[in-house]
């Protein structure tokens, strides 16, 4: 970023575009590893209270767009509980401490949501730590790029499910005895549900399940005073990209998008903060889509 920072910027220029350096990591990726590094809002956002003393889970809290919500949450007030997968220790450890340094608490929980158990020790964990659960944030999802429905394996093509959208339910059903009115749930859906690309099929058709789970369980909850709403990204620089998509493409990835780029997680942080808040208290079973251009409907 750069220029005179008073004045608002091309959002078409604010941050870099493709072509980046070629590069494929092994699944699930690591945020130190990619170049350029994507930005998650260290140097720009400014927290103002929004959810002082309040406190929640981030599944997928190491990297991307977890990372970037543990940070504004953290900025924001509340304390975090970040699960991830053991091979993102490093990245949860970085996040971690960013949430330390906002003078919030950090609990790191690795293991595989795609496991019943795993969801139950996420929120048993945060709710001995910090006494309370007000906020759940679905984040984690598997995605990787098929040549043709023939060719997904039934291994990756069930992990795809159970990781993306039955882990929803089963956080869900794990978190509700902890919340209380008041108390929001966030789902991540995405333009892929709206607009699937085909070597992505397994990873779309989890996102527009969500949309559908989202809607309904929102309708249900808010009986109790908990609103359920969900953030549908487009194409966002995060380490899902190199660990499932070939040198090419990642190269290439977001120039499609009508900004010409693609969006980086410091920009989705704001929306989930919003839902999140207050400031939404007549927000529910909403679908906000931040992907630069690309209509959801």
């Amino acid at each position: 970023m750069s220029g005179d920072q008073t004045r608002p910027q091309d959002p078409r220029e604010r941050y870099p575009r493709p072509g980046f350096p070629e590069q494929v990591q092994e699944h699930p990726g690591l945020d130190s590893e990619m170049e350029p590094k994507p930005d998650y809002g260290y140097d720009t956002y400014r927290g103002f209270g929004r959810l002082e003393g309040r406190s929640a889970v981030i599944t997928g809290g190491d990297s991307g767009i977890g990372r970037a919500v543990a940070l504004a949450f953290a900025r924001e007030g509340a304390d975090v509980a970040l699960s991830y997968l053991e091979a993102e220790e490093s990245d949860a450890a970085e996040t971690a401490r960013v949430v330390e340094e906002a003078g919030r608490r950090a609990v790191r929980i690795p293991g595989d949501i795609s496991e019943r158990a795993q969801c139950g020790r996420v929120v048993s964990r945060a709710v001995e730590e910090f006494g309370r659960l007000d906020i759940v944030v679905n984040n984690a999802a598997y995605q990787m790029t098929f040549d043709g429905i023939e060719s997904i394996p039934d291994d990756l093509l069930l992990h795809t499910f159970k990781t993306n959208i039955i882990a929803m339910f089963w956080m869900c059903q794990e978190a509700l005895p902890h919340l209380e009115p008041g108390a929001s749930i966030i789902n991540v859906a995405s333009i892929q549900a709206y607009q699937p690309s085909p070597p992505l099929l397994p990873y779309a058709t989890t996102k527009g399940a969500i949309v559908t789970f989202t809607k309904g369980l929102a309708l249900e909850l808010i009986e109790r005073g908990i609103r359920v709403n969900a953030v549908a990204p487009g194409p966002v620089w995060t380490p899902i990209i190199p660990a499932s998509m070939d040198a090419e493409k990642t190269a290439k990835f977001g120039g499609s998008s009508p900004t010409g780029r693609p969006g980086q997680p410091a920009e989705l942080a704001p929306a989930f903060v919003f839902l999140a808040s207050g400031e939404s208290s007549f927000v529910n079973a909403e679908i906000l889509g931040v992907t630069g251009g690309k209509p959801l409907a």
